[in-house]
């Protein structure tokens, strides 16, 4: 395996890669992810499956384009209403079960106000947005955050 940007210890999942948006994978591209800013604050929304904080994003479903499903999953995991995201580039992770790489596009924006107005659903218990300039919230994804931080530096 590569050398890691980032390791999942718990999970044994990693971060390999993130690649520029003229760097399109020669392979598909499953899964949307959204980094959206406010400033510092990086929204993360708490998965109640893996009890984690984590960038909103989920699958790309068959004849959606990436940006679609990161606009869908945005609103659906968040509340918040985003048609005009990014492209940043393409996170290439290695994932350990069932062991594999896949390709997330991972797409961003700022926003000039933080977005509060959240209904906790069946896969999403809540929202935040996290100072980046302060520790890590506990039940951090350490891979999603990593990977913010990659988007915000560009």
């Amino acid at each position: 395996m590569d050398r890691a940007l980032a390791l999942d210890e718990e999970t044994g999942n990693a971060l390999l890669a993130f690649l520029s948006a003229a760097d399109v994978p020669e392979v598909p591209v499953s899964v949307a992810l959204a980094a959206v800013w406010c400033g510092p604050h990086l929204l993360l929304v708490y998965d109640r499956f893996r009890q984690q904080w984590e960038l909103p994003g989920g699958g790309i479903d068959p004849g959606e384009a990436p940006l679609q499903a990161a606009v869908r999953e945005l609103y659906e995991e968040s509340g918040l209403d985003l048609p005009a995201l990014v492209l940043a580039g393409y996170a290439r992770f290695w994932l350990s079960t069932p062991p594999r790489q896949e390709y997330a596009a991972v797409y961003t924006a700022d926003v000039a106000e933080r977005h509060d107005d959240f209904t906790p659903n069946e896969e999403i218990g809540a929202i935040r947005w996290w100072d980046a300039t302060t520790p890590l919230p506990e039940e951090a994804q350490i891979l999603d955050v990593t990977l913010a931080r990659l988007v915000r530096d560009r």
